[in-house]
């Protein structure tokens, strides 16, 4: 059953959308907080995204470019600007489709469908795999992190760090335990390799704004909160 992310800021929209989606057999999960839509999209690992375009907070390019940072989801935006500059706009984004308010529910049900099936059917289903927190996306699939539209290199003993504790997001995880973990992907890390790592890491976080992203827990290990 595909899953399908609204992010639309009418509550009327967007209720009768996730009702017509469902009724079709559809999974669907509305956006309520328009601050951290890449919160709900990490978690919620959606199979496509309808975008409106006037949100609060950022505009819907600015979640489709985030989006395209880490993904290739199909999206389709919905929105009542549905002149020529802003459909070319959001083209260029990279989204799939533009389907101009107001809409019929049953040609909305019948893109989707038509946009599911090219995508999914033929290329087999698509790994999203994103892990998200304070805004920091972590691409499972070619193992980058990105933060505020900057894309930050990492080695692969820090990739696997970030993994590893994202995974845990305020659960504190031991030293031993993140050592072990390294160990099995064959990448030998003693006591004083996993220091060095984590300082590194932690230089190129706060570099690019993440500052205190990892914090210590004396005697215990490491946790992002």
């Amino acid at each position: 059953m595909h899953k399908i992310l609204i992010v639309e800021d009418d509550k009327i929209i967007s209720g009768q959308i996730k009702k017509q989606l469902e009724a079709w057999g559809f999974r669907a999960m509305v956006v309520t907080d328009f601050n951290s839509v890449m919160t709900d999209f990490a978690d919620y690992e959606p199979d496509m995204v309808l975008l409106d375009i006037s949100l609060p907070f950022y505009n819907g390019y600015h979640w489709c470019t985030q989006i395209r940072e880490v993904s290739k989801v199909p999206i389709i935006f919905i929105s009542s600007t549905a002149d020529n500059m802003n459909i070319v706009m959001a083209m260029n984004m990279g989204a799939d489709d533009f389907i101009a308010k107001p809409f019929d529910l049953t040609v909305l049900t019948a893109k989707v469908q038509a946009l599911l099936r090219r995508t999914y059917d033929f290329g087999g289903q698509s790994e999203i795999g994103v892990l998200e927190h304070q805004g920091a996306v972590l691409n499972l699939n070619d193992a980058s992190l990105s933060y505020n539209g900057e894309k930050i290199d990492l080695t692969k003993n820090e990739y696997k760090i970030l993994e590893i504790l994202m995974s845990n997001k305020g659960k504190v995880v031991s030293r031993d335990d993140i050592m072990i973990k390294l160990w099995e992907t064959e990448s030998f890390v003693d006591e004083n390799t996993l220091t060095v790592n984590v300082a590194r890491l932690r230089k190129k976080l706060e570099a690019s704004g993440l500052a205190d992203f990892i914090k210590t827990k004396k005697g215990m290990g490491y946790v992002v909160e």
